[in-house]
């Protein structure tokens, strides 16, 4: 693996919800967050992992034929993983007509993302759309992340840097240097809520929104609503408040929890942490909405 090389565990063409207009979104592996609603638990983890789709097996047995390590047995409904004892070559994905069994995460040069994003360079011209890198934590991998948005900016593609802030700003700068936008999520003002709920405090992440304000780069602010974490008046009313004083030109987007994310979990051999959550309900989502406004933010709900 060379220095600017990636681990991507998606590349989503046709996106919609990472940006303006049409967009190519890369998604990286590793985060030093954890936070406990994570719809993505596939990109916390830096390394490659076996992911199991349940619902696509078939219980035919080949992937328990060419496993080499005797990881894999087969159980009454449904494949058996042995975690400890899996060494992620990916035989048993090789062999799996149906899918069930993949390798998350592939390891991946800048001009090899950028083969995939740069087919896509007629429908971001007409729609104002481009690449957006996310995660995971794109500050983990700020070599690759600069390297494929130096293809872009040669290239007049926009690019868009979707993070949780958590990194080193030396990371932060890097990327920096060829971003047309920023998506950073703001979670929580406490420093000791923000880390029973994703693990580390957010010190590192307000100061690297000073320096993201301080640049002038375009910014939206994204603020994850989370039942029993940040959904409270006194915790958007910091939330907005820190905003405003930090980054006062940028516009907010707020994205209610949701539990699209849940059965990954169970792909993973995870438990979830937020099962039996329930989803905001309309009535809730307005308020905070309505309350964020109130700071004079343009903001809207998304995903």
């Amino acid at each position: 693996m060379q220095n600017n090389d990636g681990i991507v565990f998606n590349i989503q063409r046709y996106s919609i919800d990472d940006g303006p207009g049409i967009r190519t979104t890369v998604f990286l592996k590793g985060c030093p967050l954890n936070c406990l609603w994570c719809s993505n638990p596939e990109s916390q983890e830096s390394g490659p992992e076996l992911i199991y789709r349940f619902a696509a097996c078939r219980r035919c047995g080949s992937c328990i034929a060419v496993c080499r390590e005797n990881a894999l047995s087969m159980g009454p409904e449904s494949i058996i993983i042995d975690r400890t004892k899996c060494s992620l070559c990916g035989d048993c994905a090789a062999a799996c007509l149906y899918e069930a069994l993949q390798i998350s995460g592939k390891i991946m040069t800048p001009e090899e993302v950028f083969g995939t994003v740069k087919r896509d360079a007629v429908y971001y011209k007409s729609s104002g759309g481009g690449c957006t890198c996310s995660g995971g934590e794109i500050l983990c991998q700020p070599d690759f992340v600069s390297g494929l948005f130096k293809l872009c900016r040669e290239a007049s593609i926009h690019t868009c840097a979707d993070t949780s802030g958590c990194g080193s700003s030396q990371a932060l700068e890097k990327i920096m240097a060829y971003t047309d936008l920023f998506y950073f999520d703001i979670k929580h003002i406490d420093p000791l809520q923000h880390k029973k709920g994703t693990g580390v405090s957010n010190e590192i992440i307000l100061k690297n929104l000073r320096i993201v304000s301080e640049s002038g780069i375009p910014t939206t602010i994204r603020i994850p609503l989370i039942p029993g974490f940040n959904d409270s008046d006194d915790s958007l009313h910091a939330i907005a408040g820190t905003i405003l004083e930090i980054i006062p030109h940028a516009d907010v987007d707020l994205l209610p929890y949701h539990r699209y994310g849940s059965n990954k979990y169970k792909m993973l051999g995870r438990a979830y942490p937020y099962e039996g959550v329930q989803e905001p309900a309309k009535d809730q989502k307005d308020r905070a909405l309505a309350l964020i406004r109130s700071y004079g933010f343009t903001c809207r709900l998304t995903h």
